[in-house]
Formats: C-alpha cells, structure tokens, sequence
C-alpha cells in the first residue's frame, strides 16, 4: 500500500512559479509511474502530466512548456514545477501512482494551488 501526500499549494500571482511536492511511503518508489492532476471547483478531474519510472515525460497542452515533472528517488519524491501560472491553473492538485498499463492505483489527498490576476 503506497501513501502520497502532497505539499506545496498556495496563492500565487498570475505569472508567479509554485512547487507542488508529492512524497510517497509504504512502496517501492522508484518502480512506480506517477502522474499529476487537478480539479477546480465545479469542474472535472483534469490530467496534468505523467512521468514514468523510465524518466519519460507527457504533459496535456494546457500545461505544456510551463509545467515540468521530476522525481528524487532518493527522497521518494516526485515533484510539479509549476512556471508562467495563470488563473485559469487554480485548481486542487492531486499526485497518483501507479504500477503498468493501466488506471492509477494510489493518490494523495491533493493540494489547493490559487492563481490571482
């Protein structure tokens, strides 16, 4: 059973960079492939982007060239670089693993990101 807790969330001014960090226990860390979403008010969960234990990364466009996945392996540690942020980026982030192909087995209790313009 794997854990994910993140951190990091908070008000940002439009343009402004935020961190988000997921740190993972109860698993074997490195072997998992981890992905990041989020979900604002009213809204459906929304796919970030996903960084796979091979080190290959995907972004969906919304995010794309503004937003960057690393991992510490060492720390069990995924990270969501979040640059160039804008209001339409507010939302309740959320990390999840998971093990192959397939729906993701474990997520975090998610973290509030607020972007202000």
């Amino acid at each position: 059973q794997v854990q994910l807790v993140e951190s990091g969330g908070g008000l940002v001014q439009a343009g402004g960079s935020l961190r988000l960090s997921c740190a993972a226990s109860g698993g074997t860390f490195s072997i998992y492939d981890m992905g990041w979403f989020r979900q604002a008010a009213g809204k459906e969960r929304e796919f970030v982007g996903h960084r796979w234990s091979s080190g290959s990364t995907y972004y969906s466009d919304s995010v794309k060239g503004r937003f960057t996945i690393s991992r510490d392996n060492a720390k069990n540690t995924v990270y969501l670089q979040m640059n160039s942020l804008k209001p339409e980026d507010t939302a309740v982030y959320y990390c999840a693993a998971k093990l192959g192909a397939g729906s993701y087995d474990y997520w975090g209790q998610g973290t509030q990101v607020t972007v202000s313009s």
